[in-house]
């Protein structure tokens, strides 16, 4: 059996619809479900988006997530059954913000569509920010001046690829690269190029098939008041010249002697 199989058979039940019904609605006979639920045979990638389309829920979902341990009902609905995130609310109905401390950094990819990891996460309440998901994460190096090496960046999710514009910031989450923060440099119908503001850092293109996540810069929590100092890469030609410069004094040097 697998986590997969599970969900498939807990989903049909809650809908208290029939295998045969079901298999009906998927286009293929009985026998060949049976097989999906029973987990002695894997479900391709044509059945699986159907079946997260039946139930109205993210592929992301059905694979990683037990949802016997989640109210399907009161999870975000994402356009094009993109991955519904747990959201978790106080008492007065307010969102959380959820931190991702660098501690647990390095679980977020395998975590974020798990809402028990998700609920471990350190909370806190940002009133100002308004509507809209947010959630924090933490910066990495000094690729993104004035924002430093271990400051927060809190986030706004954004829904869809269409939403993302040119020059503003955004956290993103990818299969490959992980969590980066980066501006917008060009939006390519199926890729974007990320830019650091600090140019010593070259711009690189990711896939939008590798992206997970994307989160809009709405703020950053920070314990430094330094103004932002970048520094001018240095040219190869400046470089040679200052060499030349440098030859030619020893040279002047050594003649005066």
């Amino acid at each position: 059996m697998s986590l997969f199989s599970d969900n498939i058979r807990t989903l049909r039940v809650k809908h208290k619809i029939s295998q045969e019904k079901l298999a009906e609605n998927l286009c293929i006979t009985r026998g060949r479900y049976v097989k999906y639920e029973d987990g002695t045979s894997e479900a391709p990638y044509d059945i699986l988006k159907k079946i997260a389309h039946y139930y109205h829920i993210s592929i992301d979902l059905l694979l990683s997530v037990d949802v016997r341990k989640i109210d399907t009902e009161d999870l975000l609905k994402l356009e094009n059954n993109r991955l519904v995130l747990p959201i978790m609310v106080d008492r007065e109905g307010e969102n959380f913000i959820e931190v991702v401390t660098q501690k647990v950094k390095a679980g977020y990819l395998n975590g974020y569509a798990d809402p028990e990891y998700i609920e471990s996460l350190q909370q806190i309440s940002l009133p100002f920010l308004g509507p809209g998901k947010h959630r924090g994460f933490p910066v990495e190096g000094d690729s993104m001046p004035p924002h430093e090496n271990g400051s927060i960046i809190i986030g706004r999710y954004v829904e869809s690829l269409g939403e993302v514009l040119d020059g503003k910031t955004y956290i993103f989450i990818t299969k490959n690269e992980g969590m980066v923060y980066k501006r917008l440099n060009k939006n390519k119908k199926n890729a974007l190029v990320l830019e650091s503001d600090n140019r010593f850092y070259p711009n690189y293109e990711v896939k939008a098939s590798d992206i997970l996540e994307i989160w809009e810069y709405e703020c950053n929590i920070g314990r430094s008041d330094m103004k932002a100092k970048i520094e001018e890469p240095v040219s190869v030609e400046k470089m040679f010249l200052e060499l030349k410069r440098e030859i030619s004094e020893v040279k002047e040097s050594i003649k005066s002697r």
